[in-house]
């Protein structure tokens, strides 16, 4: 097949591991016999810098008009000002929001050559294989934000619709009737108005349509603890905007690094969004030693969920497998071991998906 593919480096080390991201799609089109053509453009914080503004409307054309966005990483401590009237995140959150980007889809998945770098115990983390669905453009981040002339008052509404709520509740079951059969909901039914809209509208979704799953809800202050003790017990987790947002960078510690952590952010048609969770890490920008996995991760998951090419993702995830079991590491992941630097691991992955048989 023929794909095209908008590149968006970013900031930081978003480059460094996009690059390698790109150098894994390549080696898998060449392998399987497609052809994929990529286009760089910019967003965040060099945007702004260049263009004054951190989605400039090419970018967002590109975009729109591609088979799947790879994004690398947004920010940095030269744009960190909260009081800016343009920030990086800016560009990222209305990307999400003009593409209709309204699921971002996260595994947690531990991976048993690196049990032993986890800050938890090997008995609670082996075999976690999570898939958290947290709802994204709507709640708390894109309600009403407020702050008084003096600056001694400010409010943020978390608002959700019936309809949003319905929708990603959907999508997460669907997912759990493919994967294990269990689905949980996280909320905040015992204080917050909105969550017991959140709860209501969610039972109705799985009674009327996913009677088949085992169902329950769980407050967002016991998931975090329960993340941490019992993970194993969980198999396709749903939840809204700000709550998936904290318990998935909670779940990052789960295998032991971010750098392992890749995501897809969906809608109901056109392009999706793929990126690793990490952030743009701006104290090891430009040094080469920075993980692409959860990069090259997210391109799996651009090839599996935009390009319907389950062969091809498995390939790269099963490469990513095979490295890992060789002890190849990079620093994050190294524990005190020898580790290999961005473009090695890179590398390595794909030799590993070139040999594969």
């Amino acid at each position: 097949m023929e794909a095209r593919i908008a590149l968006l480096p970013g900031d930081g080390i978003g480059p460094e591991v996009l690059q390698e991201a790109r150098r894994v799609l390549e080696a898998a089109a060449s392998r399987f016999g497609h052809s994929f053509t990529f286009e760089l453009h910019p967003v965040g914080g060099n945007a702004i810098d260049d263009y004054g503004d951190p989605l400039p409307p090419p970018t967002l054309e590109a975009c729109r008009t591609a088979d799947a966005v790879l994004l690398g990483a947004v920010g940095g401590p030269q744009w960190d000002d909260p009081e800016a009237k343009i920030r990086p995140e800016m560009g990222l959150l209305a990307l999400r929001k003009e593409l209709g980007l309204y699921a971002n889809l996260r595994p947690i998945k531990s991976y048993e050559a690196l049990v032993h770098g986890s800050p938890l115990k090997k008995e609670i983390v082996s075999g976690v294989d999570i898939l958290f669905f947290r709802e994204l453009t709507g709640g708390i981040y894109f309600g009403e934000q407020y702050t008084s002339s003096d600056g001694s008052l400010a409010r943020s509404v978390m608002e959700y619709s019936s309809k949003e709520v319905r929708r990603i509740v959907r999508l997460a079951a669907a997912a759990a009737r493919e994967r294990r059969g269990k689905l949980t909901s996280v909320d905040k039914a015992n204080v917050l108005e909105v969550s017991r809209l959140w709860r209501r509208v969610a039972a109705e979704v799985v009674t009327e349509e996913f009677s088949d799953l085992e169902y329950e809800v769980v407050l967002v202050d016991a998931m975090a603890m329960h993340l941490v003790t019992r993970p194993t017990d969980f198999d396709v987790v749903v939840s809204g905007n700000m709550f998936g947002d904290i318990l998935t960078d909670e779940g990052s510690v789960l295998p032991g690094s971010m750098g392992l952590l890749a995501s897809a952010s969906l809608g109901d048609k056109g392009p999706g969004l793929y990126e690793p969770i990490h952030g743009t890490a701006p104290d090891i920008a430009g040094r080469g030693i920075a993980n692409p996995l959860a990069a090259i991760l997210s391109a799996a998951m651009a090839m599996r969920h935009s390009l319907a090419l389950e062969k091809e993702a498995e390939a790269v995830e099963n490469a990513v497998n095979t490295v890992l079991d060789a002890g190849i590491r990079t620093i994050d992941i190294a524990a005190g071991s020898t580790h290999v630097g961005t473009v090695d691991m890179g590398s390595a992955v794909i030799e590993s998906l070139i040999n594969q048989r």
